[in-house]
């Protein structure tokens, strides 16, 4: 933290503040928005900048347009909705670069919000254009990076655009917390025991986090899609299970229990699962041993057995991180594993333990319980956050503030 500069290094009184967010955030078919917490985590910078008369220019993505506009991909419906949060007029244009867009900036009075149009509107944002970069950089002369979302991407915004501001750079307030929490999480002291629980459907992506974490962590357990693939080494039937088609990540596997022989009893797969004969909430269900799914069947849930277990190693740590859920919650008869972790990790946080969780689901499932207000920190960007805890390296967007 200390070589990064944030939004307190500078006074932003007569200076335009270009702000990278991440308000890719979830809506519903009628965009109305299902999880604010990425707006939320700005408003502190927006708020710092606003107190010093600056001005503002607001620039994110929005889904995935594939680099043509879209009314479904705009930001539009976010003008009246930070307006109300901010209690502030926010000013919507219909574009991010161009000399009508200029225009509009040199119009803005201090304490005025101007937010722009989808990045990804243009297809150069994510190619590290540098001719995007240089027409975004004519829109303010101090460049602040909040987006914690996506500081893992090579895309324009994040990586080109901050070298033309020499040393006019920082990162915001979400993002200095964001750092704080992830230094924690890997430099706290006196924090044993700590669990890692990774989920969700892919493993390829978790990999190198597992092997990052195999002499950090006193356990590490794998639930939900990651866990068949370890169960179809060890010589067990997954039926009808969904597994990556990657042909790699089995002997990546392999290689990874023969390396790390001697320590692979910190990591904890399920004993039993809850398997579905198709994949829809009221399907049939059964619960089996994890190795013995048959075939037409799905694990679709962890079993009571390892809820328990799982819970167990909970209640004892002092530390702990969660990505990804151990089954398919968002199906009601299938989210009894992840709704239980959640509540674990909630409890035992309540008790003096820090718990770092990051990814939609997970968080999802924590607001699906009440539980996300009981969590020490909940991050802003699973992918981020996962690829800056991978063997501890600096990300692109954080690598490009500290670069002059």
């Amino acid at each position: 933290m200390k070589k990064i500069k944030t939004v307190y290094d500078f006074n932003f009184e007569n200076q335009t503040a270009l702000i990278r967010v991440d308000f890719n955030v979830p809506v519903n078919k009628f965009k109305k928005i299902i999880d604010d917490t990425r707006i939320q985590y700005s408003i502190p910078t927006i708020q710092k900048i606003i107190s010093e008369k600056g001005k503002i220019v607001l620039i994110s993505h929005f889904g995935r347009p594939k680099g043509k506009p879209s009314k479904t991909y705009s930001l539009k419906f976010l003008a009246d909705y930070l307006s109300k949060q901010l209690k502030i007029n926010v000013i919507f244009f219909e574009d991010c670069i161009g000399e009508a867009v200029i225009n509009k900036v040199h119009e803005l009075k201090h304490g005025e919000i101007l937010l722009l149009e989808n990045l990804r509107f243009y297809k150069e944002e994510e190619k590290e254009d540098i001719n995007f970069a240089y027409e975004l950089s004519k829109l303010g002369n101090i460049y602040v990076n909040d987006a914690f979302g996506v500081v893992h991407r090579f895309h324009t915004s994040i990586t080109i655009l901050p070298r033309f501001f020499g040393n006019k750079k920082c990162i915001g307030l979400l993002m200095k917390k964001e750092i704080q929490h992830l230094d924690q999480f890997l430099y706290g002291k006196g924090k044993k025991p700590i669990t890692v629980l990774l989920g969700g459907a892919k493993i390829s992506s978790k990999i190198e986090l597992i092997e990052s974490f195999i002499d950090f962590a006193d356990s590490i357990l794998i639930g939900g899609g990651m866990s068949y693939p370890f169960i179809k080494i060890k010589g067990g039937t997954i039926g009808n299970s969904t597994i990556e088609k990657d042909k790699t990540i089995e002997k990546t596997l392999q290689k990874l229990f023969q390396k790390y022989q001697n320590k692979i009893n910190i990591i904890h797969l399920p004993k039993d699962v809850v398997i579905a004969d198709s994949f829809k909430n009221e399907a049939n269900t059964k619960i089996v041993p994890i190795h013995s799914i048959p075939n037409g069947w799905m694990g679709l849930d962890i079993g009571p057995i390892s809820i328990k277990n799982f819970c167990n190693i909970i209640e004892k740590s002092k530390t702990i991180l969660w990505n990804g859920p151990v089954g398919v919650f968002e199906f009601s008869n299938f989210s009894l594993g992840t709704r239980s972790i959640a509540r674990a990790i909630a409890n035992v946080t309540e008790k003096g333990a820090f718990s770092l969780v990051g990814g939609g689901d997970s968080i999802a499932s924590l607001k699906m319980e009440n539980c996300d207000k009981k969590i020490s920190y909940l991050s802003t960007g699973g992918g981020a956050m996962l690829d800056c805890l991978k063997n501890n390296k600096t990300l692109p967007g954080i690598n490009a503030i500290i670069q002059k």
